[in-house]
């Protein structure tokens, strides 16, 4: 009888912006280990994807790996697989920057090793037909991606025991169907059910394969898996019982058995990724029914197949914070890209700096979120971008004068005004109610809004169930939960509107700062988010206006809103300003109050060196409460930044942290996302009455 084939592909990926401890102990639990075991296991043979920050961070720590790596690939047992460098879902970022991405990889991978890669590793195994092309134009043979997308196109599964060519225009390159049976027995079954389920695969399907792909991180760094798989000894009694099979199962790589086999035929695949991808990705209330579906049909895998699913490009509808993330890096880029024939005969160096922290940015984890933490993480968020910033200002160079854009982000479907000096860049979204939703200190590299709002999320049904039980650990409908600490269901509330800068908030008089922590101001919602027109634009102002309704904060009488922006370079710094102005037009209002709302993110709400402080006081960044007079300051000594707000006139600045509650590997955590800040003064608008204007001003500088 002809052997029976298994392949392992395992990724290992750590990403940018990640944390020293973390990358450390990915490397002592998991990393490290996983060699052991190979070394004495020679007839063991698996594809091996490390990312390039991986890559990159065991050069600057660990060197004496490489040397036991090339070994087990000189000797066939490990093949290495390419990818984009900087592990981007392809999909989202500019096609040049596709290919950079797969030519640094395919370098750095010759260059240490000798070997140039024959397949690619897909970030996320996100797939859209389109890449076949570019995949194989990048000298790709071949890929992975989930049984899942071969079932979508209408494959049975009994038909997955090879690989199939996947053609786009005059281009192929075949595809492994990675066994998603597979990827959930291994390591988490016993070797003898997970022999016992190849061997039936082997009865059923002679001469062929069962292919899986998957993270290496669950080989010691998932809880748990360190002790299952090292200290309990699972991964050596797997390779034991691998080699023990050797008469009727090969293990093989995927370049290895692509040269010995033909695919099955031909695959025409759907946009997809892998299913539980294609859940997270999609709205909270689609998500409920789906997930509702696959409960009622659990025991019918054939009904499950049919159901709709999102797409990874779902992420960025879902997660305004990640399409402007997106959007900045495809701007970046085009700028690069423009000026690229350029820098190469002028500044080569500039250029490839440029272009490698561009890349870095396009590392994909904090455009999406499932269970790890991913857009919910703000120093990742915080680490993509600091890479645009540093490569923006490459881009532009030195000294860059004060522009604006009236295109923003080039984005043609979006009302933006950019603005652009050596020291800051701010983004204005004129259809957010004229707020500014990105600012950037460039000088000192460091993004000072880079918050995420509050909304609901599927799994907090789960967290309200968890501690309506009273347990830190207990029985969901589908799932086991686990609370980091208890009373996190207090913490579900949902924003109203996107954490940008300035937005004017119109509420009733008898407030609190409690209320405003609560997010039950009940301000008016026009001036707060409704478009605004733009009246004057100029290197460094805009003036922007709108009619709006104080409903319900007051009768519905028409109200004219106008906000003007102020751009200015300071000594080490710069100033933000951005002044609101509203009169009535017609009716009478009742007494009310209105503030001018900021976002800061200093990342660390607990830190000694980042603090809030007003007057004599300072408070750590996650305090709450009220702060009097018209000054307040935030100070970043580790980044050594300086902000100082300053709102004439305002009885009081309002102050709470944002946190929102996300879902872990580790379970339920809170995860402070900035503060924010609300100038705020009383207000009564009358017919004939002079209209009211407030300024608040930051003043942003190095220490």
């Amino acid at each position: 009888m002809s052997r029976f084939h298994l392949i392992l592909l395992l990724h290992a990926h750590q990403p940018i912006g990640n944390f020293e401890d973390v990358f450390d102990r990915a490397y002592r639990q998991c990393y490290l280990p996983f060699l052991d075991p190979l070394e004495r296991h020679p007839d063991v043979r698996v594809a091996l994807h490390l990312s390039g920050p991986l890559w990159e961070w065991i050069a600057g720590h660990h060197e004496e790996y490489f040397a036991r790596l090339r070994a087990l690939v000189d000797r066939g047992q490990v093949e290495l697989v390419g990818g984009g460098f900087y592990e981007p879902i392809l999909v989202s970022i500019p096609p040049a920057d596709r290919v950079e991405q797969i030519a640094r990889m395919e370098r750095f991978l010759t260059d240490r090793f000798g070997t140039r890669p024959e397949g690619a590793w897909l970030t996320e195994r996100v797939w859209e037909p389109h890449l076949a092309a570019m995949l194989a134009g990048s000298g790709v043979g071949y890929t992975l991606v989930d049984d899942n997308h071969f079932l979508l196109a209408g494959f049975e599964p009994e038909q997955l025991f090879g690989y199939y060519r996947v053609e786009d225009l005059d281009a192929a390159i075949d595809m492994f169907p990675g066994l998603e049976k597979l990827r959930y027995f291994i390591p988490f079954h016993t070797v003898e059910e997970i022999i016992d389920l190849l061997r039936r695969a082997a009865d059923e399907h002679p001469g062929g394969m069962a292919a899986m792909g998957d993270d290496l991180e669950k080989f010691g760094i998932w809880p748990g898996t360190f002790d299952h798989c090292y200290t309990n000894g699972w991964l050596e009694r797997f390779f034991v019982a691998l080699e023990a099979n050797a008469d009727w199962l090969s293990i093989t790589t995927p370049g290895a058995y692509r040269r010995a086999y033909r695919p099955l035929g031909c695959a025409a695949l759907p946009t997809a990724a892998y299913s539980e991808m294609m859940e997270w990705a999609l709205p909270t209330p689609a998500r409920h029914r789906v997930e509702a579906l696959v409960r009622e049909f659990a025991g019918r895998p054939e009904v499950q197949r049919c159901l709709r699913r999102g797409i990874w490009r779902n992420f960025l509808v879902k997660y305004p914070e990640a399409d402007l993330l997106a959007r900045k890096m495809q701007y970046v880029s085009g700028r690069l890209n423009q000026l690229a024939k350029s820098l190469r005969r002028s500044d080569p160096a500039r250029l490839e700096e440029a272009r490698t922290h561009l890349l870095r940015s396009e590392c994909n984890d904090a455009y999406w979120h499932g269970i790890f933490g991913g857009l919910y993480s703000p120093h990742l968020r915080d680490a993509l971008w600091r890479e645009l910033i540093a490569a923006e200002r490459l881009v532009e160079g030195a000294p860059a004068p004060a522009r604006s854009r009236a295109k923003g982000l080039g984005a043609p479907c979006r009302d933006e005004l950019y603005f652009t000096s050596g020291r800051y860049s701010a983004l204005i979204d004129s259809a957010d109610g004229a707020t500014i939703a990105s600012l950037d200190f460039r000088t000192a590299g460091v993004p000072l809004i880079n918050s995420v709002a509050r909304r609901p999320e599927t799994y907090h049904e789960r967290l309200a169930q968890a501690s309506a039980a009273g347990g830190e650990q207990v029985a969901s409908i589908h799932d086991r939960v686990r609370v980091k600490e208890a009373g996190l269901d207090r913490l579900l509330r949902y924003d109203r509107w996107r954490r940008h800068l300035f937005r004017l908030l119109v509420f009733p008089e008898g407030k609190q700062s409690s209320d405003y922590a609560a997010l039950q101001l009940g301000e008016a919602a026009a001036p707060a988010g409704s478009p605004f027109r733009v009246k004057k634009l100029t290197a460094t102002q805009a003036e922007l206006e709108a009619e709006v309704s104080l409903e319900p904060v007051a009768p519905s009488p028409r109200v004219h809103c106008a906000k003007r922006f102020r751009f200015q370079s300071l000594e080490g710094g710069f100033s933000a300003a951005a002044t609101a102005r509203l009169a009535l037009l017609d009716g009478a209002v009742l007494p009310c109050r209105a503030g001018i709302e900021l976002v800061v993110n200093l990342l660390a709400p607990a830190s000694g060196d980042r603090y809030i402080a007003f007057g004599t006081e300072r408070r750590q960044l996650g305090w709450q409460g009220a702060a009097p007079g018209e000054t307040l300051r935030m100070i970043d000594e580790w980044r050594k930044v300086a902000i100082e707000i300053v709102a004439p006139g305002a009885a009081e600045f309002w102050i709470a942290p944002i946190e929102t509650v996300s879902e872990s590997e580790d379970g339920f955590e809170r995860v402070y996302q900035g503060s924010q800040i609300l100038a705020v003064w009383p207000l009564e608008l009358a017919p004939g009455r002079e209209n009211w204007e407030a300024t608040v001003e930051l003043r942003v500088t190095g220490i």
